[in-house]
């Protein structure tokens, strides 16, 4: 009875053995596994970026006079139109502008009136005096004709015929005087409304100038890109007020591009000019392109308005060019910072941490095998191994010892 008992019992045993040891087999089959890879292992950086173009024209807000006013949009193109050369880009009412054209119209005919009417009573004054001037010198020269006749006159008569010759050159003279004197006054005159009609034609000039100026046309083909108004924070449109010499629009040379690209304080140490950098677009992110790091700002400033975080501008010029590469489009970059090369490799989930303790689980002939390993430097999918793997491991990419409701209950956490 008791060799029964002894046997039944060690069947048991057998049995659970086996079902316990055909669960542990199924779970090791379920617990996914990566091999230990040795190659060149690239230290890279991931941060975002927006495209723009390296060389842009830009279309300013035209410099006016004061008295026309302020710049008012009354048309403004839409914000990424395809333009060409001679395309009307914005238009500021130009309704002040005509008003001071009219108004110059109305001073330039009126000046050039008077100057009309001046000339003409110049020319009447002058006719007048030369008129005066003309019986004074026959005054004058009978005066004289008969001072030369008078030899047998009697000496009183004589003196009165010399005082009457000499009044009359008095005359004479007083009379050529009063002619250079009106002639300067009628030059000066002529001078000062010539001046004036002068001023009225500039200005009236200057009112059409500055008509044309009220019409920003494209100098040359491109995309527009609208800036932002810095009153309102949005992009310029109809109705909003500008000062002048301001930028409105660009038009971006799509033929070289730069990503600009803001590193945090705490990477810009590994950062140097000449970095390879892969682009891809978050718009086309099936889509890479190469560049490289052109120029790193020599100040940091703040990430954004609300943020404290300090980051310094990295501008990252792309090679080449392509129809979906556009400026203000988000670009995901990836900065090559250095090569290992012949470095052992694990995926980046193999790698588990027990304090400062790194550790992976490696497998072995009937399951798998915690053992602590030697981290070297990382990226975004892997981690290199300095010591405690071969080329030849492989190892798990989750705890297998772990139970499945233990670990969805960590995952939870973790999230």
């Amino acid at each position: 009875m008791n060799s029964l008992v002894k046997f039944n019992y060690f069947l048991l045993i057998l049995i659970a053995v086996g079902l316990n040891y055909g669960c542990k087999t199924q779970q090791r089959e379920e617990v996914p596994v990566a091999k230990v890879i040795k190659g060149d292992f690239y230290i890279e950086l991931y941060e975002e970026g927006e495209l723009e173009a390296i060389n842009s024209t830009n279309i300013m807000s035209p410099n006016i006079p004061w008295r026309y006013g302020d710049l008012k949009i009354t048309q403004i193109v839409k914000d990424g139109t395809e333009v060409h050369t001679g395309d009307t880009l914005v238009v500021f009412d130009p309704t002040e502008v005509r008003k001071s054209i009219v108004d110059a119209e109305a001073r330039l005919e009126m000046s050039l009136a008077e100057l009309e009417r001046m000339e003409v009573q110049h020319a009447s004054d002058m006719e007048e005096l030369r008129a005066d001037m003309e019986v004074t010198r026959l005054s004058y020269e009978i005066s004289k004709i008969r001072f030369e006749s008078a030899a047998y006159e009697s000496d009183v008569r004589k003196k009165e015929i010399e005082l009457n010759l000499d009044r009359a050159g008095i005359a004479l003279e007083r009379i050529q005087e009063q002619i250079d004197n009106r002639l300067k006054i009628q030059k000066e005159e002529i001078k000062q409304k010539n001046l004036s009609i002068n001023q009225d034609r500039n200005r009236l000039r200057e009112a059409f100038e500055t008509l044309d100026k009220l019409f920003l046309i494209s100098p040359s083909p491109g995309i527009a890109i609208i800036n932002r108004n810095w009153t309102t924070g949005n992009k310029f449109q109809i109705g909003d007020q500008c000062w002048s010499g301001f930028p409105l629009i660009q038009l971006p040379d799509l033929s070289a591009l730069r990503a600009n690209v803001k590193i945090n304080e705490v990477d810009i140490a590994k950062i140097t000019t000449g970095l390879p950098v892969e682009i891809r677009p978050d718009a086309f992110s099936e889509s890479s392109f190469a560049g490289k790091v052109h120029k790193i700002a020599n100040l940091a400033v703040n990430k954004d308005s609300k943020s404290k975080v300090k980051v310094f501008p990295v501008e990252v010029n792309i090679h080449g060019n392509d129809e979906k590469l556009l400026p203000g489009l988000t670009v995901s970059c990836r900065i090559e910072l250095g090569k290992i090369e012949n470095a052992l490799c694990v995926p980046v989930e193999a790698i588990k941490a027990e304090g400062d303790q790194s550790f992976v689980f490696k497998q072995v002939i009937g399951g798998f095998e915690k053992i602590p390993v030697l981290t070297g430097e990382s990226n975004k999918n892997y981690v290199v191994i300095i010591e405690g793997l071969g080329e030849d491991d492989h190892v798990a990419l989750m705890d297998p010892f772990a139970d499945k409701e233990e670990e969805d209950n960590g995952d939870q956490k973790t999230e």
